[in-house]
């Protein structure tokens, strides 16, 4: 039995009920699990650590007992940080696994969590800005900027937030696929309730901006 076997008919997974008529879908998609492992999970650091750790105390093993005493010094520690690593890279897959982003040509939806899942609804007229950023491997992170006073529980968001915006948390589609693609339908969707122009161009760190008009913004339990 699957989630979907709960869902009212018409429910496309992700979504917190069937489409209104004259909703479409633009885009449906998920985090990449390398982009969750490295920069939300930041395995790297993680492998760094434990192999220079073990380096050090192998060093000062070595210089007292020989080889054999440094080997039997670094192997648990290497053997923890392998261990560290396969529970990172599990949480990783179950964040993967269970996160359905969804963008209409009136909202973007966050369905995200593990344990304890919400359906984050955010119409396009409550975005006041979309920003783009690239990775080498075509994914990139598109954090979405709420108006001032529409605010949502980084905790609640994490790892779906823009990395150290606490006190303003900014939902974020992390690391998704082909993330150019995805900001090149987000952008005319934005200008449809947009003042001027909409573009959301690259950028290393912040991106460019876009402005939209007033509506509402909404979060609701996951089904």
């Amino acid at each position: 039995m699957s989630e979907s076997d709960f869902l009212p008919e018409g429910t496309l997974r992700g979504l917190p009920g069937p489409l209104p008529p004259g909703e479409r879908i633009l885009w449906r998609g998920a985090p990449t699990l390398s982009g969750v492992l490295m920069r939300a999970f930041h395995a790297r650091l993680v492998m760094l650590w434990f192999a220079g750790a073990a380096t050090v105390l192998a060093i000062g093993a070595a210089a007292s007992g020989g080889p054999a005493r440094a080997l039997a010094v670094a192997g648990p520690i290497l053997l923890i940080g392998l261990g560290a690593l396969g529970l990172l890279t599990f949480l990783a897959w179950l964040i993967q696994r269970t996160t359905v982003y969804t963008l209409t040509d009136r909202r973007v939806v966050m369905h995200v969590g593990i344990a304890l899942p919400i359906t984050l609804n955010l119409p396009l007229t409550r975005i006041e800005s979309a920003d783009l950023r690239l990775f080498a491997d075509g994914s990139g992170d598109v954090p979405l900027r709420l108006p001032p006073g529409e605010r949502v529980a980084y905790l609640h968001l994490w790892p779906h937030a823009r990395p150290w915006r606490v006190s303003r948390p900014e939902p974020m589609l992390r690391s998704v696929p082909e993330a150019r693609c995805v900001a090149a339908l987000l952008a005319p969707a934005l200008a449809a309730y947009a003042d001027a122009p909409t573009r959301i161009e690259e950028a290393p760190a912040t991106g460019a901006r876009t402005s939209a008009v007033p509506g509402r913004l909404t979060t609701a339990a996951a089904r």
